[in-house]
């Protein structure tokens, strides 16, 4: 089981939060609330903030502007992610990526399946790398943002969590991009 390695000091991530609807506004927010409270608590900084409609193109150029952001670490993006005409974020956001995250999709879902059961199919929650950005696409409800956040991200962004986590490895996340001699 994992655990936390008390003897590490904890490095704070900053991290980007978008919601994506076409009805939701700052007073109403709430799984933006939600998750800009849980990163806060969990001692990250909250870097950005944003709520764009359910639009490709919106979704994206948000997406890449913070991908482009020296200041942002990760992008968590809430919504969209249903399979209604106007769920998107998926579509949008994983041309982006240069490497996906297979295994949060998945791990989301046993999660999810443990609180909704079969009801989790109907999310397309995803999770992807660009520009040494970490991208996760959340669904748009409360309870599906403190999964994510409480099962997964919470955990995997605490560089003291063992016997990995993705803060770890942030620093090698562009070596790609290095000269072959580097």
């Amino acid at each position: 089981m994992s655990k936390i390695d008390e003897s590490l000091p904890f490095i704070a991530v900053r991290i980007a939060v978008l919601t994506v609807s076409d009805t939701r506004t700052e007073k109403d927010d709430k799984s933006g609330d939600l998750l800009a409270r849980m990163i806060t608590e969990s001692g990250h900084l909250v870097a950005a903030r944003g709520i764009v409609r359910d639009d490709t193109a919106h979704i994206r150029s948000r997406v890449q502007g913070w991908i482009a952001d020296p200041g942002i670490d990760v992008v968590v993006t809430t919504g969209g992610t249903g399979f209604t005409g106007r769920d998107v974020t998926p579509e949008a956001v994983r041309p982006l990526f240069e490497k996906e995250i297979d295994g949060f999709s998945t791990v989301f879902h046993i999660i999810s399946f443990q609180k909704i059961a079969t009801s989790t199919i109907q999310s397309r929650a995803c999770a992807g790398l660009a520009g040494g950005t970490y991208i996760f696409c959340l669904p748009g409800s409360p309870g599906a943002c403190r999964d994510a956040w409480e099962g997964i991200l919470k955990w995997q962004f605490d560089n003291r969590h063992k016997p990995c986590n993705f803060v770890e490895i942030m620093p090698r996340l562009e070596e790609h991009r290095k000269g072959s001699d580097g």
